[in-house]
């Protein structure tokens, strides 16, 4: 009565986890860059042209209020105590968007490709 499957325990260490999605980080780094510049050019324009306003007191937001939309848009949280009020600001909330999800994608992939190589590693030491 032999199982057809073999099951084997691979000990994953977090060291290795971690300097293998560095690694894989270091790889994308062109990528990641290019979406950071990308990330201040559109919250430049949301602060010149999306006309982000605060939804309390129906103000004008200040640079550090209207960078703290763009990176809660960008992680795709959205409050939303800032609202841009002309259509290139609601293009741009939408960019920044998409790019957060992009980034986050990247970063997760890299996570996950680091438990694989890890496992994948430690599963041929064993």
């Amino acid at each position: 009565m032999g199982n057809a499957t073999s099951d084997t325990v691979v000990r994953l260490r977090a060291r290795e986890i971690l300097l293998e999605s560095g690694r894989t980080l270091w790889y994308l780094r062109g990528i990641l860059a290019g979406l950071m510049v990308l990330f201040v050019l559109l919250a430049i324009a949301m602060y010149y042209m999306g006309d982000p306003v605060e939804t309390v007191k129906r103000t004008p937001s200040p640079l550090g209020e209207t960078l703290y939309f763009c990176a809660i848009t960008a992680l795709t949280i959205g409050y939303g105590d800032v609202v841009p009020t002309s259509t290139l600001g609601r293009i741009d909330a939408v960019l920044l968007g998409l790019i957060g999800m992009v980034f986050t994608g990247l970063v997760l992939a890299a996570a996950v490709r680091g438990v694989q190589e890890a496992a994948r590693r430690a599963s041929l030491l064993d």
